[in-house]
């Protein structure tokens, strides 16, 4: 049960923020950018639930607190090069060493220490989910055979940067949804085609050069100190 339980609650998340992000331009009149937020805190609750649930050693939350740190920190000499986002890397291998969980952990408050630095604000939410949800599914697939080769992580940091990017426009078409018509959101979606091919595109270059070494890294903490 708790096989099938990890294996559908990534899809099963993503298919309810979807269908809430719909119901909200049905009956939400004005309130949709109030209601965005509280349905993506809302999604996010189950896991900070569970993970506040699971029984954890001292060392392993250390290990977690140092990860959210560093890619926090990571983020902030590259806030002048728009999009270039080392943070994004280190959450994916997090995910990849230390599971689904502790992956959307490291994701999600990532976004909200880093950005403590670069500013806080109504996206904030999103960017928690958005970060958190790439840290959960890089945990999920982490033993498929795909993502134990180079290629597959690619293809993986690919995808993230720009789903990430057709998140946070949803953003925009949300704030704008009073007077939105599609012109307005091919517009918005066009114009971050760019920004989330830089994303995309520093994932590959940071996964292409560190990936390996980080992991290697990484699965020697976990392995010493006992980590699961």
């Amino acid at each position: 049960m708790a096989i099938v339980y990890r294996r559908y609650m990534l899809p099963i998340v993503i298919g309810l923020f979807i269908i809430g992000i719909a119901m909200m331009s049905v009956v939400a009149h004005h309130q949709y950018w109030l209601l965005s937020l509280v349905f993506v805190v809302l999604a996010m609750l189950p896991f900070f639930l569970k993970y506040e649930a699971k029984k954890m050693q001292s060392r392993e939350v250390m290990m977690i607190v140092m990860l959210i740190a560093i890619a926090a920190v990571s983020r902030v000499p590259f806030a002048a090069i728009p999009n270039v986002l080392p943070m994004t890397f280190i959450i994916i291998v997090s995910g990849l060493v230390f599971g689904a969980q502790s992956g959307f952990m490291i994701g999600a408050l990532s976004a909200i220490v880093s950005n403590m630095f670069i500013g806080q604000g109504p996206w904030t939410p999103w960017q928690m989910f958005c970060w958190g949800m790439i840290g959960c599914a890089a945990g999920l697939l982490r033993n498929t055979w795909w993502m134990r080769t180079m290629w597959g992580k690619v293809i993986f940091g690919f995808a993230a940067g720009i789903l990430f990017g057709w998140v946070m426009n949803l953003v925009d078409v949300i704030a704008r949804m009073a007077d939105i018509s599609w012109g307005a959101i091919v517009t918005i979606y066009a114009a971050g085609v760019i920004f989330d091919l830089l994303h995309a595109g520093s994932n590959v270059l940071f996964i292409l050069l560190f990936s390996k070494s980080w992991i290697r890294i990484l699965e020697r903490f976990k392995r010493k100190y006992g980590l699961t």
